[in-house]
């Protein structure tokens, strides 16, 4: 079958013939019909994130189809729509009998990090880490579910957004554009920050109230003066003058929630928080239950998913660089 490979940062993905994988107990076989593409892909090739091994197939946003099941696998048959959750979890360990699997101890793979991913023709995965696509939902939209819509609603929960609430997206990429849409549906309202006009008029389409350009000034300042203080901002950047600007826009008892990352780091001083009660949190990955609550939630029709462009599999390194250039708006989707 057909595959990106990836084989190390600065090199480019190439598509190669490897083998079929076959699905032992437990697995199953999925035909990948979409894949999106994530910045966590650009992390690999930028040398930010390093896989388990190389080469490995990158790609963990993946809707498919069941080829074939694995002994031992009765919830699905060939021909199954079905996403993928990209973390698989062992399910015995404390943090899954919490129902946190996306900190699980011993997880058994995790796509496109220690396991190969969704970037080629076929993917063997744990049957438990399916989730049934709706009708409603085509392929392409269904990917990109699998980690802009879920790690957005993971994140709003990571910071309890309730209604009337003030929250700000700082970066309105594929994560970014689910996350207004989420904090809107738990009817929040919502500020987001982006540097392309192109991504600050998707935000407004989705419901975002205020639209920032940091080109404008301070967008700590923008907050304070437009709202008096965001109850959660939400960090999508991850740079030390974007991390900043976020501590900046934040009002008493706030929250600054860190989805996004890079390799620079971020300094405070502890009792600029502590004398307002504000908090800084994390929000990594998502759980099946989100994938399961995201494609619902987008074949209602209350969460769009933003599919920018849909390219084949071959087109992988010029999407990756569209990406890196800031030129796709919402998520790019792979046939192969």
């Amino acid at each position: 079958m057909r595959a990106a490979r990836f084989t190390g940062p600065g090199r480019p993905i190439e598509v190669q013939e490897v083998p079929r994988p076959v699905p032992g107990p437990g697995e199953v076989l999925v035909r990948v019909r979409a894949a999106g593409v994530c910045a966590t892909e650009l992390h690999f090739t930028e040398g930010l994130l390093t896989p388990a091994r190389t080469p490995i197939t990158p790609g963990h946003e993946v809707a498919g189809t069941v080829e074939e099941t694995g002994a031992d696998v009765t919830a699905w048959v060939p021909g199954d729509r079905v996403a993928v959750h990209y973390l698989h979890s062992c399910g015995d360990c404390r943090q899954c009998r919490r129902g946190r699997e996306n900190l699980c101890s011993a997880p058994r793979g995790m796509l496109a990090f220690a396991s190969d991913g969704g970037f080629a023709e076929f993917l063997a995965v744990p049957a438990r880490s399916l989730a049934r696509i709706p009708d409603a939902l085509t392929f392409e939209q269904a990917a990109p579910v699998a980690c802009s819509v879920t790690t957005a609603l993971h994140a709003a929960a990571v910071a309890d957004v309730r209604a009337d609430d003030v929250a700000v997206v700082y970066g309105a990429g594929g994560v970014g554009s689910a996350l207004v849409q989420v904090l809107r549906h738990r009817g929040a309202r919502v500020a987001a920050v982006a540097r392309s006009q192109r991504r600050r008029d998707l935000a407004g389409s989705l419901g975002a109230e205020w639209v920032l350009d940091p080109a404008d000034g301070d967008v700590g300042a923008q907050v304070q003066r437009l709202t008096g203080g965001a109850d959660a901002v939400f960090e999508l950047v991850g740079t030390a003058a974007t991390g900043r600007q976020a501590l900046a826009a934040l009002g008493p008892g706030g929250a600054l929630v860190y989805v996004g990352y890079s390799a620079e780091r971020v300094e405070l001083n502890p009792v600029e928080l502590v004398v307002p009660e504000q908090r800084i949190l994390t929000s990594v990955s998502n759980t099946l239950a989100e994938l399961e609550l995201g494609l619902d939630l987008v074949a209602r029709g209350v969460v769009r998913s933003v599919v920018g462009r849909v390219e084949p599999l071959d087109a992988v390194d010029e999407v990756l660089g569209a990406l890196a250039r800031g030129e796709v708006t919402g998520r790019a989707v792979l046939v192969p």
